[in-house]
């Protein structure tokens, strides 16, 4: 890359500022800067040309467009016209609920919608408000929105970076990146040059934005402000991202349009045969076309369906899964893709000695987490440690060169600093070496700290016999040059470098971190250590192999997700190899390659989506490759649940159907771009999700079922009135009574229905498929037909009886209601029947809302101001016999029904065809 020409007034940041492939001199040179930093002049400069170091807010509508906007929704214009027909015939208590309904709808899309905007300010809110820099040679602290390219920031432990950084000096520089690479432990820095093609993760030389410090110093020149930044690009894809509606929404949607079209040209069409062909007056056509509009408009559906949806939140959130937008319920049960991060959510996120390498034996450590429980064994037979010296010793090694801690507060175990320090405690615990004896039989008297130059720790202690021994930990292969000889069972032996080789390669291949334990006697006495004491000498104890392990529950619920039909995926910023092993482990991509974000990085979209659906595991995934895959499912038709936890997941979690953010380790950025929020970041708790997300949209389709055949009875009893030029059975009011009596009392019982078993037994419903299968037109239009030969039969039989019309529309009136509470009872289940103990008393709620709906009808039927209101009349005990019998038709043909669809051999297939 050639450096700006100097005679330019000031530097511009070149179009592909590749900073980690350039040296640290390079850098300086390129950004016109120096050890003395910029001057002030020259920074105001800068700052006139690039900027402040701020991510700008998007551009929002505001607050009125907004919540007049919540309004474009054909839930609330199936309300509204409900209300407008209400109004039409004088009820206007009836329109002012279904107006207030209308507006509460609204007023709830604005609150939530308000909410999914605060996700870009969570980003924004991760800037460093301050940052330390030097100008004219001068340390000084200043506004982090005024720093420039080309200026000096320095770092300490606990600072927050305030802009993109080329490291060019730093002391023990750690950095944690998990928000912005969901790297689990901190990123060791130092300034050698990378690769161009090198993914974030890897990038040793750079300090990001918004990344916080947790040990060390450095010195880095500033490369990249505001939206130049990563975080800037992560905010920017959230910016640009417009998240999805669910597929019950799009199903309601449709469904919706197609029943207001179906009814405006029923309504249309029998206006015209009554006038036209019958000889009506128009004036009493249009008021039998309102009763038929009011029969046929479901005015309970948006209400049931926000209060099932409000219950499945209740349910989940006692499951530990915090729903944040109440469609997300349901687009839970249809998902057929959970794409899921590794650490913490799959993983226990405490790292665990599983492995113990020592000279002629392999070690398997039993136990997972921080409890120091377990037992070691070879081969499956559990060892005495004392029986093995090398393995005593290399224990002692990794509980001595150590400054984490282990605590244990009521049951609960955790570390206190480094998670692999933390690691080595624990397998002391499980042999029976613990921090505090070692403290006591081995006193430190020196130590050296861990320095990514040498990268070894080494401290020196005194044994009870007043011997000195220096005991080191470190990456392979530089202990390795350190050794002069291994410990083996039988004594002391030479170092066989290419077997220890060999050891590191398999043990790295099953996606263990590796971690070289030694050991030297030094001078009796000595109380210092230096560098020169490490040159040579020591003698290797083990190799460990350390890892994050599955969690057994996440296990468990991955099989219940494949066995319900649901792929999952892991999508981790981890290595390639860790995240294929711990894969294995949890039976996600077993036997299939891990694709790096890299290799998505040179894919084409068709290749992508291609390669999204055959592998399962993808290791180094950047918040590109992340939204990308997310895309390429959506693209194949598939509902794709997404969780995360950092920065980088925002935009994916965004994009998905449902986006699953970690309530405990994630950050603000991820909730706030989330749907869900897992109280306990567990993979389990999103199993348990869509098992309840299943749930629901089985009552939603249940009460569907049951109410259109409702509307649909009353809509046959109003046309077939009009083609046979009968009398009106029923009067609008009468209509508008029954259907306030099913949605209010019957309907609303169908939301509290517990989940039929089976459920996850089920593949994932087709994410086309409408809300009326071929099935489901057939029901309604068969207990329509019941429910209308029921209430017009006995209407046509009083008529003929000589009854006067009043009493035969009550007979008819009772005739719809009682008809529907038996078909209450049916819909519990769609096929299953329901003359059992479960059947006929497993939800308490169908029995309260029968119990409310009897005196409901009583009153309706015999006081005298409800006669007078609707024009009803009295009945007798033989009357209310035949209204019963009309009820027992609907009863007993659905169930025989059932029973004929479940002897069918393609009975799955008929409910979803």
């Amino acid at each position: 890359m050639t450096p700006p020409n100097r005679s330019s007034k000031h530097a511009k940041v070149p179009a592909k500022p590749l900073w980690h492939t350039l040296g640290t001199d390079q850098t300086e040179e390129a950004l016109r800067t120096g050890p003395q930093g910029l001057s002030e002049t020259e920074a105001r400069e800068r700052l006139a040309t690039h900027g402040p170091n701020r991510l700008a807010p998007p551009r929002q509508r505001g607050p009125l467009l907004r919540f007049v906007l919540q309004f474009h929704n054909i839930l609330l214009y199936v309300m509204l016209g409900s209300a407008l027909i209400t109004a039409l015939l004088g009820h206007w208590v009836d329109t002012g609920v279904l107006l207030m309904a209308v507006v509460v709808n609204a007023f709830i899309g604005f609150v939530q919608e308000g909410k999914a905007e605060s996700a870009l300010n969570a980003i924004r809110a991760m800037l460093s408000p301050h940052a330390m820099v030097l100008r004219d040679g001068v340390q000084r602290e200043i506004d982090a929105a005024a720093l420039v390219p080309g200026d000096l920031v320095l770092l300490a432990s606990g600072d927050r970076v305030p802009a993109d950084l080329r490291l060019v000096t730093h002391k023990e520089l750690r950095v944690d990146e998990s928000a912005l690479t969901g790297e689990s432990l901190p990123a060791e820095k130092d300034i050698s040059t990378v690769s161009p093609d090198a993914p974030v993760g890897d990038r040793r030389c750079m300090a990001y934005s918004g990344t916080l410090v947790v040990y060390g110093q450095a010195k880095g020149v500033v490369v990249a402000t505001g939206i130049a930044t990563e975080l800037g690009k992560v905010n920017q894809m959230l910016a640009g991202i417009q998240s999805l509606t669910t597929p019950l929404l799009r199903q309601v949607d449709h469904f919706g349009r197609v029943l207001a079209v179906v009814i405006l040209g029923i309504s249309a069409l029998t206006f015209a045969l009554g006038t036209w062909l019958r000889g009506h007056d128009a004036s009493e056509m249009f008021m039998m076309v309102v009763a038929l509009a009011a029969s046929a408009i479901p005015e309970g559906l948006p209400a049931i369906m926000t209060v099932t949806l409000a219950l499945g939140v209740q349910r989940m959130a006692r499951r530990h899964a915090i729903i944040r937008r109440l469609p997300a319920v349901e687009a839970l049960g249809s998902v057929t893709v959970i794409c899921s991060d590794k650490t913490g959510t799959l993983t226990r996120n405490e790292m665990t000695v599983q492995r113990v390498v020592c000279a002629g034996h392999v070690f398997d450590v039993g136990g997972v987490g921080y409890a120091p429980v377990g037992d070691c064994s070879i081969d499956g037979r559990t060892i005495d440690v004392a029986r093995y010296p090398a393995l005593g010793m290399a224990v002692r090694a990794g509980v001595l060169c150590n400054d984490a801690r282990l605590n244990e507060d009521t049951g609960v175990w955790s570390v206190v600093g480094d998670p692999t320090e933390g690691a080595l405690l624990v397998l002391g615990g499980k042999t029976g070496f613990t921090q505090e004896q070692g403290a006591q039989a081995w006193p430190r008297r020196d130590s050296i700290p861990f320095e990514s130059q040498h990268r070894f720790m080494a401290t020196l202690h005194q044994d009870g016999d007043g011997d000195a021994w220096i005991f080191a930990k470190g990456a392979p292969e530089r202990i390795l040059d350190m050794c002069g000889s291994q410990l083996a069972h039988d004594g002391e032996k030479p170092l066989d470098v290419d077997h220890w080789r060999r050891m590191a390669t398999d043990t790295a291949a099953q996606g263990l971190r590796l971690l070289a334990l030694a050991c030297k006697r030094a001078d009796a006495g000595k109380a210092q250590l230096d560098m020169a004491d490490m040159e040579h000498g020591f003698m290797l104890l083990a190799l460990v192999g350390i890892i994050d392990p599955p969690r057994e529950e996440a296990m468990q619920a991955v099989r219940e997700c494949h066995h319900a039909g649901i792929r999952v995926k892991m999508i981790t910023g981890d290595h390639a190899e860790t995240a294929r092993a711990i894969g294995a482990q949890l039976g996600i991509g077993a036997g299939k390659p891990a694709i790096t974000g890299a290799e998505v990085a040179l894919m084409d979209d068709a290749a992508l989506r291609s390669v999204a659906m055959e592998v399962d595991v993808f290791a180094r995934a950047s918040p590109e490759h992340k939204l990308r895959l997310v895309q390429a499912l959506q693209e194949n038709q598939q509902v794709v649940a997404m969780t995360g936890d950092g920065v980088n997941d925002a935009p994916a979690l965004k994009r998905a159907d449902v986006g699953v953010a970690m309530g405990k380790k994630g950050t603000e950025a991820a909730k706030e771009a989330s749907d869900m929020v897992l109280a306990d970041d567990n993979f389990a708790t999103i199993a348990a999700a869509v098992r309840e997300g299943r749930a629901v949209y089985d009552n939603l389709k249940k009460f569907v079922l049951f109410m259109l055949p409702t509307n649909g009875g009353e809509a046959m009893v109003v046309i077939a009135a009009i083609l046979f030029e009968l009398t009106l059975p029923l009067t609008p009011a009468q209509v508008l009574w029954i259907n306030m009596v099913t949605s209010s009392t019957l309907g609303l019982a169908l939301a509290f229905e517990p989940a039929e078993r089976g459920l996850m037994s089920r593949a994932p419903r087709p994410p086309g498929e409408a809300l009326l299968s071929g099935f489901f037109v057939w029901r309604v239009l068969m207990v329509s037909a019941l429910m209308m030969t029921g209430a017009l039969g006995l209407f046509l039989w009083e008529l003929q009886a000589g009854s006067s019309i009043e009493v035969a529309r009550t007979m008819a009136v009772n005739a719809v209601v009682v008809a529907e509470m038996f078909y209450l009872v049916n819909s519990r289940f769609i096929l299953a029947p329901v003359l059992s103990r479960q059947g006929l008393t497993g939800n308490r709620m169908v029995l309260w809302a029968l119990a409310a709906c009897i005196p409901l009808q009583w009153a309706f039927t015999h006081t005298p101001l409800m006669q007078e209101i609707f024009g009803s009349a009295d009945l007798s005990v033989l009357e209310w016999a035949k209204v019963l019998g009309a009820g027992l038709l609907v009863f007993i043909v659905a169930e025989l029904e059932k029973f004929v669809i479940r002897r069918s051999p393609m009975a799955g297939r008929l409910v979803h065809a």
